[in-house]
């Protein structure tokens, strides 16, 4: 029996999650959350197998929840659930310990494949990704974001800024001082060329790194 965690902000998506699961044999909903701190308070609670992951919970940094989940829980499996559908992300996901990574766009009709999956050993992304990723690879697009150029963390700070929070949101989100959200918040708008917060929410926008 594979015992799952869902987390993320919105009920109706949990309990559209929840149902779809009740209906498959060898699943059970253990837990859900809609906070980091409801994840790890779960987790701690509970012997979890799997965390559906919402990347834009909010006030929450949840690629940063997906290597302390994994640090505190090595076999916990974690598949990304999210309205991100950027490159960029899902390879940003999967680097900081994610097994798998689809979009809630098409969550209906990957994630039970998904799981499957990734109690195989493998890990698993979704069709359209998985495509642009292949040709990201392959050299058959040319074309390379600007904010591919970003560390992790200046992207974290970059994300996180554009959804609107505060540089001390940040700083206490990131366990780091104002001083260096704001070094990192000047390396971001030097290598994306921006000149304002307008600009960089702006540039989040135009290409679709923002969710809401």
């Amino acid at each position: 029996m594979i015992r799952i965690l869902v987390a993320d902000d919105h009920r109706i998506f949990r309990e559209s999650l929840a149902r779809l699961l009740r209906d498959q044999e060898g699943f059970t909903l253990v837990a859900e959350a809609a906070s980091a701190d409801e994840v790890k308070s779960a987790l701690d609670t509970h012997r979890i197998d799997l965390v559906l992951l919402d990347l834009a919970m909010p006030h929450d940094e949840s690629l940063g929840l997906i290597p302390h989940i994994k640090g505190n829980n090595p076999d916990t499996k974690i598949l990304v659930v999210t309205m991100a559908s950027d490159v960029d992300t899902c390879v940003r996901a999967l680097r900081a310990g994610a097994d798998g990574f689809i979009t809630k766009a098409n969550a209906s009709i990957d994630v039970m494949l998904a799981i499957q999956q990734i109690f195989r050993g493998m890990r698993y992304i979704c069709p359209a990704l998985a495509e642009q990723l292949a040709l990201n690879y392959s050299g058959g697009s040319g074309h390379k974001d600007a904010h591919a150029c970003l560390s992790d963390r200046e992207f974290m700070v970059f994300e996180m800024l554009a959804s609107g929070m505060r540089s001390a949101d940040i700083a206490a989100a990131l366990s780091v001082s104002e001083k260096t959200v704001s070094t990192h918040k000047a390396h971001v708008l030097q290598k994306l060329d921006l000149h304002s917060n307008m600009d960089l929410v702006r540039y989040a926008i135009r290409n679709g790194l923002v969710t809401r």
